[in-house]
């Protein structure tokens, strides 16, 4: 008896078949059911997959004693049941390549060969260096498979097959789960790290010392194209990290834009912030604004113009340059307007301003309403969030905090 039989139902053969049935009823299937013969068909490609799991459990003696026994559950608890190689990597290892999948863009490489990790990198750059364009000379340390023994780790047919897991990689083991209860598992085999083989001490590559692979240290040239976006990824394809029997890693940067003292930027488009004198802003000035190319721009306020605190201007064509294409965004320049300091004149010198500026506002009449006069006080430092838009009382009251307390988060 067998715990289940969904393995053996997609395959469409009995619980006590014979490797050659195994054998011949996935290769019937999997021609069949191919998705490049099926391109229309959607359910054919999970048919497929399911066929390619269901024999390379099947076809494991291992995994299929430990299916019969425990079924899928038994599989996933013993590290059997996740992984493995994919369908189609199955697929080519069993019949080759016939329908030309590594070549259509599929999960399978070349000769059927997985792919080494990509090395992630994060690359800073500045502003400056994002508006002119760079080339960045990067170096990074990456493994290569060692020249002495061609990745084999030892002189040739020196390695031999793990006596623990007869060169399976996996093995099972025994674990004790509580007091009196014990279970088999299968995992990876701990004399051999899943490798299958061992090398003797004095057979190990003298090189790499048995590891297959040694340290090197490459420099790559990364180009900063004007105006490349911030987090936009530069791949160098197959430059990664090598390992024995698997195709090169790529290697990933992403740019990250450093923060910038005078500007701030959105896709195209570039910020100032400018701050000019009250006179500048009422009759009118230059405006000098350094640029990102060393370039000086001048900008100039008419006589008259009247620039309000927080208004804003634009410099057409001034911006970033467009990632790839020739044309550039804008920069807008926001004005903070900045006020003389306090009895910076003599009442004389008021009065002509007086005469100079528009006339003051009327107040709207009282009538016959009583009137109190009262003096303005400074805010000291610990009313500066209320007076700029902190919280208010009625925000207190709703947090069940009384007027005047403050509550702070501790952290460690």
């Amino acid at each position: 008896m067998v715990a289940e039989t969904k393995f053996y139902d997609i395959l469409g053969v009995s619980p006590g078949c014979s490797d050659a049935e195994l054998k011949s009823a996935y290769k019937k299937g999997a021609l069949k059911h191919h998705p490049d013969k099926n391109a229309h068909n959607p359910e054919a490609a999970e048919k497929f997959k399911d066929l390619s799991h269901a024999y390379e459990v099947l076809s494991d003696p291992d995994k299929r004693q430990l299916y019969d026994q425990y079924g899928e559950e038994g599989l996933e608890q013993g590290g059997g049941g996740g992984g493995g190689m994919s369908a189609e990597d199955l697929f080519a290892q069993f019949f080759g390549d016939p329908f030309g999948f590594a070549g259509n863009g599929g999960g399978l490489h070349s000769q059927g060969k997985r792919q080494a990790r990509t090395i992630h990198h994060v690359h800073k750059v500045s502003l400056e260096d994002i508006y002119r364009g760079k080339i960045s000379k990067l170096a990074l340390q990456k493994s290569v498979i060692c020249p002495k023994c061609d990745g084999r780790g030892s002189k040739e047919g020196a390695a031999i097959d793990c006596p623990g897991c007869q060169g399976r990689g996996m093995k099972f083991i025994m674990r004790q789960l509580a007091p009196g209860m014990v279970t088999r598992q299968m995992a990876v085999c701990p004399d051999c790290q899943g490798e299958r083989k061992l090398i003797r001490d004095k057979d190990r590559c003298k090189q790499c010392m048995g590891k297959k692979t040694i340290i090197e240290r490459k420099v790559l040239h990364v180009h900063i194209d004007r105006g490349i976006p911030n987090g936009h990824r530069i791949d160098f394809r197959g430059e990664g990290d090598q390992m024995p029997g698997m195709l090169p890693g790529d290697v990933q940067f992403e740019i990250e834009q450093k923060p910038h003292p005078r500007f701030q930027r959105k896709d195209d488009d570039l910020f100032y912030q400018a701050e000019i004198d009250l006179l500048t802003a009422l009759a009118g000035g230059t405006l000098n604004i350094e640029h990102l190319d060393d370039r000086w721009l001048t900008v100039q306020i008419l006589p008259g113009e009247v620039i309000s605190p927080g208004d804003v201007k634009i410099i057409r064509s001034q911006g970033m340059p467009s990632y790839r294409h020739h044309n550039f965004g804008n920069m807008f320049v926001k004005f903070d307007v900045k006020f003389p300091p306090r009895n910076f004149n003599d009442a004389n010198a008021l009065s002509l301003l007086e005469r100079i500026l528009p006339p003051r506002r009327e107040l709207p009449p009282i009538g016959d309403a009583m009137a109190e006069e009262v003096d303005l006080e400074d805010v000291d430092a610990s009313q500066q969030a209320r007076a700029h838009g902190g919280a208010t009382m009625e925000d207190e009251e709703e947090y069940g905090h009384p007027t005047g307390e403050r509550v702070q988060c501790a952290t460690q």
